[in-house]
């Protein structure tokens, strides 16, 4: 089968380094071969991530970084997107445990290439796009792409949107697969801390793959399953409800004293599970007992704010936000995968793919709450303590605010069944022209998620507040609603419940678990929505070069030419409750939205010289594509690369290019509905000094000097997508050496620089960003931000923001990767074994964020503060010797700050940095037979973990796990 363009040569010029380890740069040089070497050799041309262009060389002109399969399946992670977080050029807030706040994203694990977001990083398998996973967004769920199919992992820094198209402005991951093995494969794995976290995963896999007598075919099949335990933030080593205060001993900005102190048993007094009466004040601070027992509430410490402050120990009258809330959620996920081949004749091949997959996710989030807005009746409460209601009585309080979480009623759990189909096929080869070989790909996909996501125990507002006034019916004796009971109603009252009000049953708030079934799940419902996602895309491309016409002195040119045509879709229905609005949230109205694409590109190499001085290789590439968006207008990327080695052993390598990101569907559709914000109104007497312009501006609102904002309580906003949306724009730099010295064999150094600005960043814009920004310019009110708040005519009090998406931000980062590669035979040494070495290292000199680029002093300047350390590297050395592989790899992650770095100093805030961390793994595997390899490790085996004021998911928070698998091959 000649897929692929092939040459007899009369010198081999290749030679390829092997992606031994995490972050290795996949990379050939060209090298004479030995004098003894054939005269002629046939040389089959491959693909590399980052061009269409099939070439002899591996390197290409942007870096290139690869995780190989053995690299993937030795870390014991059942998800690839957790798995490459751990390279220090993609962020770990898409992640797993990224998202473990999350419910539309529970569940979901995505690249986040350079901490750009994850809707900036491109995700393919096999070179074609993929089905997304979050409803309205491009972003791939990396969870999905079964890990024991994976042959490898290439990851591009810069823009590639000329070679690949939308959504690649910050780089590319593309996912290689495995699609022509054969024999039988059963491979089980399972993790286990052993610190008492109480962390564990386990997954079983069968692998099946058989070629056709005549070679001409090949079908493969994989069905796994795997799961993922929940931990939640109090089994954690090092949680201990961590906060801050205001340091009682600070005496001023810049005075060597700390402004705010960091401790444990950080909570809240005035709101917990079993009721806290007098919030606000008005009256004592009383709470409950489980049985409903009044006591006087518990004191703090030191404040963090109103609502919650540090107390000297742990007191089960207090509510500590950690003891609730998920780190890991629990997922089980089941896989069936098919590739196949076929070679219809020796230069035409049918090719496919599928799969489905299935997970369950759950996860548990804060329980439902009210704080200080709903109140009880003192005199004639059916459930009130008779001690309680006199001493309140006295006290001259008739009514009294109550705050209340609803754990008892049942946390909110956030239960997520997200199905994805996907097919692929298509026809690639080759065929003459005249005399040149054209090699082509046609392909055709359509993937489909669907997601029932279900938020139980929600609060039902309206239902709680009826319940929750209630009375002794006359008539019975017993605890009845008052809006049941006719002569307990005042003159004009009407029931505040949205859902059956003439079923209220009445709820009795005080204590834990003391209110009756029916009452719990009168005031609670289950909000339940419904995604489905879809993308079909077809396209092709055909390469060639110019052999026949003419050629350079480096050889003829190479070109592409494609196409493709895309259509997205996404939609979400949601329950008709949470549609009109009964539930804590504000209403959701249903979404649906689409666009479509076409897309036409171009790639073209011109190797300018070779094997002349001061040039072994110079080539120059240009890549340009443009697109025709039905909601975003048309969009244009292009691309230059050179490479140039002016040696034998040295590469210099760099690339420039501008790239595009349309708005997705959510930033372009998202239906326009009320919703609520809480807010602090900057013309404040308590915020106007915060900004120099305040004064002046908020004066030329009609705002008088001392005004008192009445901003306690929540306002309406009205929010959603932007149809008039541009696309964004990224220009992506890079330059790199390659050094390999032709004196030490299989030893290689290169370093990358890289710079990314991304302009016309699709931003939400906040109530409070709105809010600020109309008052906080030096050229007076800001007429586009103002309009966009209303205030009170009488009050002057802020009553809506309207808000959504604009092209308004700026992201801008820069930094320096280098790596650090050999193997060698320790015979050499007279020692037994193979021992290879892989360093890799990151530097980070800039990441800032613009929220509007046409002010460029305000900078949020993220490099070194947690998330976005200014240096890590990995370090990967393996020892083989026979049928043992040893591996030991290191990680080291910068001491990071807590503190805004680029407007705070450490006096604001101690402790202000986390302090650098570096953890250990140790693993091997033997092959116990021809068909049995064992595989046995630690991760984090000196159990290093950050502190606990962090739970950035960066960080290895679980500590110390073992990690072991056997796998099981048969021909």
């Amino acid at each position: 089968m000649s897929t692929t363009n092939t040459r007899k040569l009369h010198k081999l010029s290749a030679g390829v380094l092997l992606a031994l380890g995490l972050s290795s740069v996949n990379t050939v040089y060209a090298q004479e071969t030995d004098a003894t070497a054939s005269e002629e050799q046939v040389i089959e041309k491959i693909s590399v991530t980052g061009s269409r262009i099939k070439r002899i060389e591996l390197a290409t002109p942007a870096p290139v970084l690869s995780i190989g399969s053995e690299e993937i399946t030795r870390l014991g992670v059942p998800d690839l997107g957790q798995i490459l977080s751990e390279i220090p050029a993609i962020g770990a807030g898409s992640t797993l445990i990224g998202n473990n706040n999350s419910n539309a994203n529970a569940g979901l694990s995505a690249v986040n290439l350079r901490n750009l977001g994850a809707g900036r990083t491109l995700t393919l398998v096999n070179g074609i796009r993929h089905v997304a996973g979050s409803p309205g967004s491009a972003t791939v769920d990396t969870g999905a792409v079964p890990i024991g199919l994976i042959d490898r992992v290439d990851i591009v820094t810069g823009g590639r949107s000329a070679v690949y198209g939308s959504d690649a402005v910050s780089g590319v991951v593309n996912i290689i697969m495995k699609d022509d093995f054969e024999g039988f494969q059963f491979r089980a794995d399972t993790t286990q801390d052993t610190e008492d976290v109480d962390y564990s995963t386990h997954g079983f896999s069968v692998l099946a793959g058989a070629n056709s007598a005549d070679g001409r075919a090949n079908v493969t099949f994989f069905a796994a399953q795997d799961n993922i335990k929940e931990v939640l933030l109090p089994q954690l080593q090092q949680t201990n409800n961590f906060s801050t205060y205001a340091n009682p001993e600070n005496t001023g900005e810049e005075d060597g004293i700390p402004d705010r102190l960091t401790a444990p048993f950080g909570g809240s007094e005035l709101i917990n599970d079993n009721t806290v009466i007098n919030p606000f004040g008005g009256g004592p601070l009383i709470t409950f007992t489980d049985d409903g027992t009044p006591i006087d509430q518990v004191s703090r410490t030191f404040t963090n704010s109103f609502a919650f402050g540090i107390f000297d120990q742990e007191y089960d009258s207090v509510y500590y936000s950690e003891n609730n809330e998920n780190y890991i959620p629990d997922q089980q996920t089941i896989t069936l995968a098919t590739t196949f081949r076929y070679d219809l004749t020796e230069n035409v091949r049918f090719y496919g793919e599928a799969k489905y997959v299935d997970k369950e996710i759950a996860q548990q989030f804060q329980s439902s709450f009210r704080f200080g807005t709903d109140a009880i009746s003192v005199t004639d409460n059916a459930f009130i303590d008779a001690g309680l209601q006199q001493r309140l009585l006295d006290g001259g309080q008739t009514t009294a605010t109550i705050a209340r979480f609803f754990g008892d009623v049942g946390f909110r759990t956030a239960s997520n069944d997200r199905e994805l189909f996907r097919v692929v096929s298509g026809f690639k080869g080759d065929f003459e022209l005249s005399n040149t070989v054209v090699d082509y790909d046609v392909f055709y996909t359509y993937g489909e998620t669907s997601n029932t996501r279900k938020t139980l125990n929600d609060l039902i507002p309206g239902n709680f507040t009826a319940a929750l006034d209630s009375v002794i019916d006359p008539d019975t004796g017993l605890a009845a609603c008052r809006s049941s009971v006719p002569s307990a109603q005042p003159s004009g009252y009407v029931s505040p419940a949205d859902v059956n009000p003439g079923s209220c049953v009445p709820f009795n708030p005080f204590g834990f678990g003391n209110s009756s079934a029916a009452a719990q799940d009168y005031i609670t419902g289950d909000v339940t929505r419904t995604d489905v996602i879809s993308q079909e895309v077809a396209g092709g491309y055909v390469s060639f070069d110019s052999e026949e016409l003419f050629s350079l002195p480096g050889g003829p040119v190479a070109m592409v030419l494609g196409f493709e045509t895309r259509e997205e879709k996404s939609s979400t229905i949601t329950d008709e409750f949470t549609k009109a609005g009964f539930f804590t949230n504000a209403a959701t109205p249903d979404a649906d939205g689409g666009y479509d694409v076409d897309e036409y590109y171009v790639e073209l190499l011109f190797p300018i010289l070779k094997e002349t001085f001061l040039a072994e290789q110079l080539d120059l590439e240009l890549a340009y594509r443009t697109a025709d968006y039905s909601h975003a207008g048309s969009a244009d990327a292009w691309g230059v690369g050179l490479m140039w080695s002016p040696m034998q052993d040295l590469t210099i390598r760099g690339s420039i290019g501008e790239s595009v990101r349309a708005p997705n569907i959510t930033e372009a559709f998202d239906p326009q509905s009320p919703g609520f914000a809480n807010i602090s109104d900057p013309c404040d007497n308590d915020n106007i000094g915060n900004d120099p312009d305040r004064a002046a501006n908020c004066a030329a609102l009609g705002i008088p000097a001392g005004f008192e904002a009445n901003d306690n309580v929540s306002i309406d906003v009205f929010s959603g997508g932007n149809p008039d949306l541009l696309s964004e724009e990224s220009t992506s730099k890079t330059v790199g050496l390659i050094y390999e010295p032709s004196y030490v064999e299989n030893l290689s150094f290169v370093v990358d620089w890289y710079s990314i600005e991304i302009t016309d960043a699709i931003t939400f814009l906040g109530a409070q960003t709105i809010i600020d920004n109309c008052v906080d310019s030096a050229a007076g009110l800001d007429p586009i931000f103002c309009q966009q708040v209303d205030r009170n005519g009488t009050s002057l009090d802020i009553d809506l923001v309207r808000s959504g998406y604009i092209n308004a931000s700026k992201l801008e980062t820069q930094g320096v990767e280098a790596q650090v590669r050999y193997r060698t035979d320790l015979a050499m040494f007279d020692l037994p074994g193979e021992v290879s070495f892989n360093f890799s290292a990151t530097h980070l000199k800039q990441l800032d964020i613009f929220e509007f680029q046409n002010r460029p002093d305000e900078i949020n300047a993220e490099r070194g503060e947690l998330g976005d350390p200014m240096n890590q590297f990995r370090n990967s050395i393996s020892y083989r010797l026979d049928d043992l592989n040893v591996n030991l790899t290191t990680r080291y992650i910068d001491r990071s700050a807590r503190i805004a770095v680029g407007t705070d100093i450490a006096e604001d805030l101690s402790p202000a940095f986390i302090g650098s961390i570096v953890t250990h793994d140790v693993q091997a595997s033997y092959t116990l037979t021809d068909n049995v390899t064992l595989g046995f490790g630690v991760r984090n085996i000196g159990n290093k973990l950050p502190s606990g004021v962090t739970l950035n998911p960066l960080y290895d928070l679980l500590g110390r796990r073992i990690v072991a698998n056997v796998v099981v091959n048969f021909d």
